[in-house]
């Protein structure tokens, strides 16, 4: 892999692809709709930016020729799930097919449904009981069917510098600004997060050991962790001392009468009751171990990368 396209390079992950890519000797193009988030992110780095919209298909081809692989990493609001997620992937399997390139797909757990307290393998078969975990199992189905080289990985919650989208991000903004923070869902419950450049490594590392043959990869965070040990965490860096309240299911309901984001998160409101953890065995027998910062670190990192934002927007 010489040359990589990260699609969606602004968000969460595809920001952290594009560093580890560049970290790795790779010639990025990092491509997204916001040139100005593009140079803010990247304008320090020997990446290409590309200003391009995944909806039209002309744009995601210009951007793959000469490429290798092209990572997608993009992200759209709930909302739009149910009308653009196939548009969007069509799109992007069409560009890799003319193209002849690689494809890397950055999945989350919504697939695999309901775990009952087991971590789940990539055996597992796949039992959706969401309309959006059926959405995804529907684009995996896609790509698998498009017969392009293909690797699918799939991540629990993220968190790092740059996740602004994320559930621990609402809580940690409020924190860095001392406003009133609040966590969603049971704060006593262990969930499992993953630190955004330790997926990046796994998913890069994946790509560079060539394992194109359309596998599903699971890629677990370090363990799980409740919200009562991220709230204490983050308070001793941050120095917050008020106390940080749980937003419930029905605070959800409430709002998503007035909220169409919230209104589409309530069905998946289940993962903060019976969280999914994943598996990573089957990536530390072929690949090695997965790159797995303790929380300690990667919530110190996260709230350092916040505030330092927050002074620089």
């Amino acid at each position: 892999m010489r040359k990589a396209l990260v699609l969606g390079a602004t968000g969460s992950m595809g920001s952290a692809l594009v560093y580890e890519l560049v970290n790795r000797g790779v010639e990025v193009t990092a491509f997204a709709r916001s040139g100005d988030q593009l140079n803010k992110l990247f304008g320090n780095q020997p990446v290409k930016v590309t200003i391009g919209d995944v909806f039209q298909q002309d744009d995601v081809e210009k951007a793959a020729e000469g490429i290798d692989v092209v990572f997608h990493a993009i992200n759209i609001p709930y909302p739009e799930w149910q009308e653009k997620q196939s548009i969007l992937l069509t799109n992007i399997l069409e560009a890799v097919k003319k193209t002849g390139t690689k494809l890397v797909m950055i999945d989350n757990i919504y697939a695999y449904g309901r775990s009952y307290g087991v971590p789940v393998t990539e055996e597992v078969k796949k039992k959706p009981h969401t309309k959006k975990g059926n959405i995804r199992l529907q684009l995996e189905q896609m790509a698998k069917q498009s017969r392009v080289p293909l690797l699918i990985t799939h991540l629990p919650d993220f968190y790092g510098p740059n996740a602004g989208s994320t559930l621990l991000n609402y809580t940690f903004q409020a924190m860095i600004q001392n406003k009133k923070a609040r966590y969603i869902g049971n704060q006593m419950l262990a969930r499992e997060f993953i630190y955004t450049p330790d997926g990046a490594k796994a998913i890069v590392e994946l790509a560079f050991q060539n394992r194109f043959d359309g596998e599903n990869w699971n890629i677990p965070g370090a363990g799980t962790i409740t919200g009562t040990d991220i709230i204490r965490i983050a308070k001793q860096v941050t120095g917050y001392n008020k106390k940080v309240s749980t937003v419930s299911k029905n605070m959800i309901c409430f709002i998503g009468v007035f909220d169409s984001f919230m209104r589409e998160y309530v069905e998946m409101y289940y993962l903060n009751e019976e969280p999914v953890v994943l598996n990573g065995d089957k990536y530390e027998r072929a690949i090695g171990p997965v790159p797995k910062t303790p929380y300690e670190e990667g919530i110190k990192q996260t709230l350092l990368s916040i505030k330092n934002n927050s002074l620089t927007s």
